[in-house]
């Protein structure tokens, strides 16, 4: 009995996140911002499918495709200390390309340029002092890109790391890697940005880029 009431609140956990409403960057952007700063799981959805992936799996709804989950903020850190603030509103922003916002600070950016910088005409490099890897200037045409072809929605949750963890055993999310074993994709394109990152290693170093 208990494991099939626990079954049917995962089932209405997953089955509220994919009714959840979906906003474009100029809608997160806008006056009226609706992402609320506050605890939850965000999903990610597309119009067009970067890099070829396998989507037959993947939900779909309205010519949208689900292919990743994240959470803000992220579960406790195992020694302790305190985490860095984090709330939905930041965290969708810096996905979104907010201010300076690069690959080496959201996975969801880094797999969505890996994917698609040799169609778009960019690539990982290091810049600055070198210890830092982004897409330089293809940063703001993956902004662009994502502003046509993204979409986010979100639900509210006090501890979302707990949710995000039903999501990944009950949907099909390519772009997730972490705690997303399960997935055919997931171990490609750990590859495909691991290979990335060594490419930018051995290239020269840019200029900062803002």
């Amino acid at each position: 009995m208990a494991g099939r009431i626990s079954e049917k609140r995962t089932a209405d956990v997953v089955a509220k996140f994919l009714a959840a409403q979906r906003y474009t960057r100029d809608e997160v952007f806008s006056e009226a911002d609706p992402v609320p700063a506050r605890a939850g799981a965000h999903g990610w959805w597309f119009r067009e499918i970067p890099g070829g992936i396998d989507v037959s799996e993947c939900e779909q709804r309205d010519g949208w495709t689900l292919l990743y989950v994240g959470v803000s903020p992220g579960p406790p850190r195992a020694d302790g200390k305190p985490q860095t603030p984090q709330d939905l509103r930041k965290r969708i922003r810096y996905h979104f390309g907010a201010g300076n916002a690069a690959a080496d600070g959201s996975t969801l950016r880094k797999s969505l340029g890996v994917l698609l910088g040799g169609d778009l005409g960019f690539a990982l490099r290091r810049v600055g002092s070198g210890k830092r890897q982004t897409f330089a200037g293809g940063e703001t045409i993956l902004t662009q890109w994502m502003a046509e072809n993204a979409a986010v929605s979100w639900v509210l949750h006090p501890e979302p790391w707990h949710m995000e963890a039903k999501l990944l055993d009950a949907l099909v999310l390519p772009l997730n890697i972490q705690g997303n074993e399960r997935n055919a994709f997931a171990p490609e394109l750990k590859k495909l940005r691991r290979d990335a990152a060594v490419k930018a290693g051995k290239m020269r170093i840019l200029a900062e880029w803002s």
